[in-house]
């Protein structure tokens, strides 16, 4: 009976992700495991070193063997079996398991906690109308940064890592130093109702760091020039409060609002390209599958590569090449949360049409967020669950339940096969991508967590949140 099963095979081919074929039909066994198609694809590739591929037949994962994977289709031994692969991160970064630091000091609920593009600087905001500035290496906090009269609302960190924004809610902007703690330039005032989202203009496509994107309840989008202290464009079009901007990397700035609509403008002159409707309700949150590059710009944060600060026009074309990188299959795309309980994927450069729209969720979206590699999509619901998503397709994967109440935020390992989500049940989870099973329970706050956020270069985790206190999360 053994021999008899050891007699199976099937005629294969490894095809790219793309869609190039690597490889002649090859025969293999049909119980041939994961590790073997790891070495015989490294062969096929003519990899000097060991790469980490995972392995897709018929848009399922092959986790142990190819029989597995097969057994739920019928195997016909004359057709050819396609297997996809697809590169992996080469660096692990390993899961957090303990709380390292509880930093004090808010006198209010942190609303938003952020690592620097080069994973070096930690910033919080609070209820407070304070922004903070934590040393990552000795864990304690370096400046107080007080100028706001009203709850910080959100932050964020230029693409050069040099300067920091947060909004309040009164409606003005200021930059903070994260080396002095020092306002940067004059306040910036223009909005009528309080700020709702930050978004720095791309390094690649300027790596001077001059504008600066914020939407507002006031239902406008302003386009800043930080070192005038100007308002550069001012863009009107949704009829309600804008809930989220994003500024993508070619050129266009996103904007969701509760108007149910997403708007698609051009940066250089405000002109409106398109607008993509499609939800029922307000629009939350959106992600751009190019957030992490973006964000990161020039830093390649996992390697700690050294550079040349000054020199703006390497460190422009080196964002440039890992913009492209990750766009090469494609241009970026949009995915957006809303109160309606679905997800749209779009394609915002060209179509107005949603390439998906993802349904399953059984309360509003808080978050959602895109894999570093892009390949997938987790979001995150009141309705206590997170669900993964095809990155392309916007097929559903799975749900990882856990939590006990309200998921408010997500956020992703480097390397994509770890996420961790932050709670109203005052925990933060850490999950496999692997097994999409829980990795590890993380407790320690005393009341709902806010914030989190997972540094650039994978080796810390900070949460925040009602009680006043970030808290770090190592290995």
């Amino acid at each position: 009976m053994e021999e008899e099963r050891d007699a199976i095979r099937v005629l294969s081919r490894f095809k790219s992700e793309t869609g190039e074929f690597s490889s002649s039909v090859i025969d293999l066994p049909i119980d041939v495991t994961v590790d073997k198609l790891q070495l015989i694809c490294n062969a096929l590739l003519q990899q000097e070193e060991n790469v980490p591929y995972v392995f897709f037949v018929n848009e399922k994962e092959i986790k142990n063997s190819l029989e597995a994977a097969l057994e739920c289709e019928k195997i016909n031994a004359e057709e050819v079996i396609e297997i996809v692969y697809q590169q992996q991160a080469v660096f692990r970064v390993r899961a957090v398991t303990r709380c390292t630091s509880s930093l004090p000091g808010h006198a209010e609920a942190v609303i938003s906690a952020s690592f620097s593009p080069d994973g070096r600087h930690l910033a919080s905001g609070s209820g407070d109308t304070t922004v903070r500035f934590w040393d990552i290496s000795t864990q304690t906090p370096v400046y107080t940064c007080r100028g706001h009269k009203h709850w910080v609302l959100c932050i964020a960190w230029s693409p050069n890592g040099k300067y920091l924004a947060s909004g309040c809610k009164n409606g003005q902007i200021i930059l903070w130093n994260p080396d002095s703690g020092e306002q940067i330039g004059r306040t910036l005032t223009g909005h009528k109702k309080w700020i709702t989202s930050l978004s720095w203009e791309p390094y690649h496509s300027n790596p001077e760091c001059r504008r600066l994107a914020s939407g507002s309840k006031d239902g406008d989008i302003r386009i800043w020039d930080v070192v005038l202290g100007q308002t550069l464009l001012t863009l009107s079009g949704h009829s309600k409060t804008v809930t989220y901007v994003k500024w993508g990397g070619a050129g266009l700035l996103y904007s969701a609002s509760q108007d149910c609509s997403i708007k698609v403008w051009r940066t250089q002159d405000g002109v409106l390209c398109r607008s993509l409707d499609g939800h029922a309700h307000w629009v939350n949150t959106l992600a751009l599958s190019t957030d992490y590059v973006l964000r990161t710009g020039p830093f390649e944060p996992v390697t700690r590569r050294e550079m040349d600060y000054n020199n703006k026009t390497d460190l422009q074309q080196q964002a440039l090449k890992r913009y492209e990188a990750v766009c090469s299959k494609g241009e970026e795309r949009l995915v957006s949360g809303s109160d309606d309980f679905t997800l749209h994927l779009w394609h915002p450069e060209r179509e107005r049409k949603p390439v998906a729209r993802m349904t399953g969720h059984q309360q509003l979206i808080n978050d959602v967020k895109f894999s570093v590699d892009t390949r997938m999509i987790a979001s995150a619901s009141f309705d206590k669950s997170i669900k993964l998503w095809d990155g392309r397709t916007g097929k559903f994967i799975t749900s990882l339940r856990g939590h006990v109440q309200a998921v408010y935020q997500i956020a992703w390992s480097a390397d994509s096969r770890l996420l961790v989500s932050g709670s109203a049940d005052s925990t933060l989870k850490v999950w496999s991508m692997k097994t999409y099973k829980l990795e590890f329970d993380l407790p320690g706050h005393a009341d709902e967590v806010f914030a989190v956020d997972w540094s650039p270069d994978g080796l810390m985790v900070v949460s925040g949140g009602k009680d006043k206190v970030l808290k770090l999360w190592q290995h």
